[in-house]
């Protein structure tokens, strides 16, 4: 969910999430953007800020997936320590993952730092780190749950028309359903979520992985019409 991004939710509105999906529905959401150590160079996060959030969110109960936290591209290692405090001062009982857009992260040192803290190293399919690394990273997780965006290669003609698929990772979706498959034997939960940009039309990405890894997806003609959240 991209809209906590922006903010953090009004309790009613959390409150009206939980009431609107099934049970067995599980939401990912976004730390908003204010509460990052990107967002401020100078100074840490605002702790009550950030525990006001997590008493928010924490409203959804069993609902409530991970929280991704998403760092900016020029937010490079040489801010080490914020980001090493930040990390200590998230609670436990929330389940974190961590997004790093400058590849100069990642290494053994952030790797030991996210497994001592129990926060999922965000994998991202096609960004900034070559397919390889990013499957080695997989099927070696930080935390008891996995996390993965399949994103499309920011570069190259953007596509426009998310109508049907457009690009053929018919092999890259082969290769993660085999890592994934590593991946189910060492965490206890592995999440994944599919941008337009990877194929051109995400549910039908969905779908195909869905059916590479056994499990039996919910057709377009099977689907009701979709509830809004807000």
């Amino acid at each position: 969910m991209d809209s906590t991004y922006y903010g953090t939710p009004a309790e009613h509105v959390v409150r009206g999430w939980a009431e609107r999906v099934p049970s067995g529905f599980v939401f990912a959401l976004k730390l908003p953007q204010e509460l990052t150590p990107a967002a401020a160079p100078s100074t840490d996060p605002s702790p009550e800020q950030l525990a006001l959030f997590c008493d928010r969110v924490k409203l959804l109960g069993p609902k409530l997936g991970p929280v991704l936290v998403q760092l900016g591209p020029d937010y490079g290692p040489e801010r080490w320590d914020a980001v090493e405090r930040f990390l200590e001062g998230l609670p436990r009982d929330i389940g974190w993952a961590i997004e790093f857009r400058d590849r100069a992260w990642v290494g053994r040192r952030l790797h030991e730092l996210l497994r001592r803290r129990g926060v999922a190293l965000a994998l991202v399919e096609g960004r900034s780190l070559p397919r390889d690394r990013v499957i080695e990273l997989a099927i070696h997780p930080t935390a008891d749950f996995g996390y993965v965006r399949w994103m499309g290669t920011g570069g190259g003609k953007r596509i426009e028309d998310f109508s049907r698929v457009q690009v053929d990772r018919e092999r890259e979706l082969s290769v993660w359903a085999m890592a994934l498959a590593a991946l189910a034997a060492r965490v206890e939960r592995a999440y994944g979520y599919f941008g337009n940009q990877f194929q051109g039309h995400a549910p039908a990405s969905a779908r195909a992985m869905q059916r590479l890894i056994g499990q039996k997806p919910v057709e377009p003609e099977q689907l009701g019409a979709q509830t809004t959240l807000f």
